[in-house]
């Protein structure tokens, strides 16, 4: 069976990592289809090393491929912040609107030609046997005064894609794919799939 598994629970991610593997020969699973994993402490410093964790752990309990995407948003004006601290940015407790807020708040007094970020995306695959491959993708924004649209998640209603002339959350699913870090790094990724899974098959028993 060609199975892999989604190192994540993110519905958001996994909607856009599942449309963006759809043409190829796989049966994709996500966490959900294991109970038994809790939650994977990210102890790394950087959004590589998070990937890296995630989808061992991951790989290690399925005895499946996994993919692993640890992604985030860096503020210029916030020296990279929030980073890898993205998803909790407000706190233990945080939601996508609580990290929103906080971002506008320490924004609030920023002019618009210092709003610069972007979103980053690493993203890890690791076979049960410790083979690895890794890839990054990022998409340059800016971070609007108050947020637009209704679709995406996480930090997507305020970052603008100046090229798009939209926010995240403005842009159509297919078109959002083609010009995010998540699209940028799997596909990055999905280059050097054919001769890492070539292998990971041939190490089957």
């Amino acid at each position: 069976m060609n199975a892999i598994v989604l190192a994540t629970r993110n519905q958001g991610k996994i909607r856009e990592l599942r449309m963006l593997l759809a043409d190829y020969d796989l049966e994709v699973k996500d966490l959900s289809a294991f109970p038994h994993i809790g939650e994977i402490e990210e102890t790394g410093a950087t959004f590589a090393e998070n990937a890296l964790i995630k989808a061992r752990a991951v790989s290690q309990a399925t005895g499946l491929t996994a993919v692993a995407d640890d992604s985030g948003l860096e503020v210029d004006f916030l020296s990279g912040a929030p980073g890898v601290y993205s998803a909790r940015f407000s706190g233990l407790e945080a939601t996508d609107a609580t990290n929103n807020a906080l971002l506008l708040e320490r924004l609030a007094n920023v002019p618009e030609g210092k709003r610069g970020c972007r979103f980053v995306s690493a993203i890890a695959a690791v076979a049960p046997s410790g083979r690895i491959i890794e890839a990054r993708g990022t998409w340059e924004g800016r971070v609007l005064f108050a947020p637009r649209g209704t679709g995406g998640f996480g930090y997507d209603p305020l970052f603008f894609d100046v090229a798009a002339g939209m926010t995240a959350a403005e842009l159509p699913a297919e078109a959002k794919n083609v010009r995010s870090h998540r699209g940028h790094g799997l596909r990055a990724l999905l280059e050097k799939w054919p001769a890492f899974w070539a292998a990971v098959l041939a190490e089957r028993p």
